[in-house]
């Protein structure tokens, strides 16, 4: 039998889908939201003060990139009066003097800042915008400066999985408390540009074990998370602590989900904010409860010893690669195409040409239009793109 409903205690607000990067690796949908599509500020502090009543102990100010709303100090000022932790998610470019000290006087309590590589050629070339690198280290230091503790996120993929020894003394010269290695998981744009994000298994294993040690050696001092790529596991992890179990997200536009990519899953109909109160959403909303506990799983996931330890893994990867949402994540070794991830991976890696111009096959994100290869930002010539 399922366990009891408990209220949630964590919330993911994607406040827009807007962004000056392009990272290939988004989470973010293919279909991006544009400005006319997002709440205004009175319905944010509306589904956020109905968020504390039912218990969200923590809120993660994402997007997009967040800081492109010209209200976020309200939100944040609203989030903080009902005591909710906040954490701003940004890219850390373009952000404005005096916004990081105005953030932190509002009351927010945490950044956590994104770096597409450890070395400012690649942090140009998988964002593709110029300069890129020397802003995010710029909103680091602000952000010390203000007193705000400091995470730095940096996504692996094939093209900066050989920089993780250059994220930690990155992490560590920027006075970060914690640092996220977190390779990358295929959905949104980067499940559409996975060809060119792979890397292969000898790399992922070189790369544990860099952390491992880095784990002892800063053990007190930083802390390192390490998030494993799915396509080389042996056992799923709980998609968000399990389909509705402690969490949820909410788009730009106020639709209320399990996960970023629950709507890739074409049974399920998601509700908006305002049609409906949050508190009835994450109650009784069939979407919400199509998955949840552990009443819903097949065999081998409903007498399998870990079904509440990883709660069936994920759900829009099962209805990516098996073609249903309902079946074992591949992830699992039990599953019975869990060979077929692997494969994907390293079909991946096969067709990939690897004399190509790095990055060259991305399919950048972008607002308008349909998704399509371009070249990334050129390399400058006094610096040679890492290979």
């Amino acid at each position: 039998m399922s366990a009891p409903l408990l209220p949630p205690i964590g919330m993911l607000a994607e406040l827009t889908h807007r962004c000056p990067l392009q990272c290939p690796y988004c989470s973010n949908p293919v279909e991006l939201l544009k400005a006319n599509r997002e709440m205004d500020t009175a319905t944010w502090l509306d589904l956020f003060n109905q968020a504390a009543d039912l218990g969200v102990l923590q809120v993660h100010l994402s997007g997009g990139e967040p800081t492109l709303r010209r209200d976020l100090e309200q939100l944040i000022a609203g989030l903080s009066a009902r005591g909710v932790y906040t954490n701003l998610i940004t890219a850390g470019v373009g952000i404005a003097d005096g916004r990081i000290e105005a953030f932190a006087a509002a009351g927010l309590d945490h950044v956590q800042l994104s770096f597409q590589g450890a070395r400012p050629e690649t942090t140009e070339m998988v964002g593709n915008q110029r300069g890129s690198h020397d802003k995010k280290l710029e909103t680091a230091r602000r952000a010390r400066a203000a007193g705000l503790p400091l995470t730095i996120n940096a996504p692996i993929h094939r093209h900066n999985i050989d920089e993780v020894p250059e994220f930690i003394e990155l992490a560590l010269s920027l006075g970060a408390e914690r640092l996220e290695i977190a390779n990358v998981q295929y959905s949104g744009w980067a499940l559409a540009n996975r060809d060119a994000l792979m890397p292969d298994r000898a790399s992922i294993e070189r790369q544990a074990e860099i952390v491992e040690a880095a784990r002892t050696r800063l053990a007190g001092i930083m802390n390192i998370d390490f998030v494993t790529p799915d396509y080389y596991a042996t056992y799923p992890k709980p998609c968000m602590g399990g389909w509705a179990r402690d969490a949820f997200m909410v788009a730009p536009d106020g639709t209320v989900l399990p996960c970023h990519a629950a709507q890739t899953i074409p049974s399920l109909s998601f509700e908006r904010f305002g049609e409906r109160s949050l508190a009835g959403i994450w109650i009784s909303s069939p979407a919400f409860n199509a998955f949840r506990g552990t009443d819903w799983m097949q065999e081998p996931c409903r007498s399998c010893e870990r079904r509440e330890i990883d709660w069936g893994g994920c759900r829009c990867q099962a209805m990516a690669i098996a073609g249903d949402a309902a079946a074992t994540d591949p992830a699992c070794v039990k599953s019975p195409i869990h060979a077929r991830m692997e494969a994907l991976a390293r079909a991946g890696i096969v067709a990939a040409d690897r004399s190509a111009v790095p990055g060259s096959g991305f399919i950048y994100r972008r607002i308008g239009g349909a998704p399509q290869a371009e070249n990334p930002v050129p390399s400058r010539p006094d610096r040679a793109l890492a290979g």
